[in-house]
């Protein structure tokens, strides 16, 4: 059974099952039992146990010596030193059998731990192409074994969980115990929580990938920042999240605080009011604002504009001029000949 992080398996009593033959390779497969087949295969003369542990693969290898009959009449010599194995053990590598002796020292793993060769008598546990003695395969710190438990790898020194969860895991934010390794967490702002650690602060309920409002170094869940926070605006009696306006020291939602005219966005632009409602310069003018006795357009009298206002009639600064001269007439003077008017100087026939 493999985990995220180690190894976890049952030992079974195995028998042989079937061969499969390929060119150059003879495969024996050992089964627990009539419907299934164990994870130990018989590759030339080596038992493999494979397992898969934090993405890489963990192996456990096993020699398996024969015994030759020594009724044999042909010659049968180690292929390295030639001596005869007639009742020794031996042991095939690529179809070619080597005495004990000659394979443990040209094949045989060091063990990272003790330094040793790891005989065909012992078990070779491998990982990322280190090897280790089954007695030799400990947690760095606390030296218990870790055959057949989860362990973690951490600078070249394999730990058990727990060791490394203690060293090097985060610590939850809210409830302070470690966040074990393998387990879902929430990050924010260089702090962790468990899953379900990360709550709304109100209502108590796991915020998960969900939006939230952090405030006052709590976290709440977007409806409950509304229902406790956020003011209402007051055209569609909504919370306000972001962008809100005050007008009259009334909230208002950007999009909401309009022209009362043309329905335009007011924010960020010049407006005006009268009696109480909001409206942008050219909607006033052309609703309220008084016509120029000269270019007829609406004088605003908004940002300071001057005018001239003289007998219910009202001029803008520019145009109020002689209508026969065109000469400026604010500050001086005038006539009046029905609706035009006059310098003294032109109007002087009058």
């Amino acid at each position: 059974v493999s985990t995220q992080y180690g190894l976890q398996s049952r030992n079974q009593k195995s028998c042989p099952s079937q061969a499969v033959e390929i060119p150059g390779l003879t495969v024996q497969l050992y089964s627990t039992s009539r419907a299934r087949c164990s994870p130990y295969i018989f590759v030339n003369g080596c038992d493999s146990l494979s397992r898969l542990v934090q993405g890489e693969t963990l192996t456990a290898r096993y020699c398996s010596v024969r015994i030759l009959d020594t009724k044999m009449t042909e010659r049968f010599d180690c292929h390295y030193c030639k001596e005869s194995l007639f009742g020794k053990k031996y042991i095939l590598r690529e179809e070619s059998p080597y005495c004990v002796k000659c394979y443990e020292s040209l094949y045989s793993n060091t063990c990272e731990e003790c330094k040793k060769p790891i005989g065909c008598d012992c078990k070779d546990l491998s990982y990322k192409d280190r090897h280790w003695h089954e007695t030799c395969f400990h947690c760095f710190q606390c030296k218990n074994s870790l055959v057949d438990k989860p362990f973690a790898a951490k600078e070249e020194h394999l730990l058990c969980t727990e060791c490394y969860s203690n060293e090097y895991s985060s610590k939850c934010n809210e409830c302070k115990k470690t966040i074990m390794p393998g387990t879902r967490k929430m990050e924010y702002k260089g702090n962790s929580w468990h899953e379900t650690c990360f709550i709304c602060h109100r209502c108590q309920q796991p915020i998960g990938t969900k939006s939230f409002i952090p405030k006052d170094n709590q976290n709440f869940c977007v409806p409950c920042y509304e229902k406790q926070f956020a003011m209402q605006c007051v055209q569609c009696k909504k919370a306000i999240t972001t962008g809100g306006v005050t007008y009259r020291e009334q909230p208002w939602h950007k999009e909401c605080f309009v022209c009362t005219g043309c329905k335009k966005q007011l924010s960020g632009q010049r407006f005006t009011s009268r009696d109480e409602f909001a409206y942008c310069l050219s909607c006033f003018c052309n609703l309220y604002a008084k016509k120029c006795a000269g270019c007829t357009n609406p004088i605003s009298g908004l940002g300071g504009t001057k005018y001239i206002s003289f007998e219910e009639r009202q001029w803008h600064n520019d145009c109020f001029n002689c209508k026969k001269c065109s000469l400026s007439l604010v500050g001086r003077g005038f006539l009046t000949e029905r609706d035009d008017i006059l310098c003294p100087e032109c109007g002087k026939d009058i």
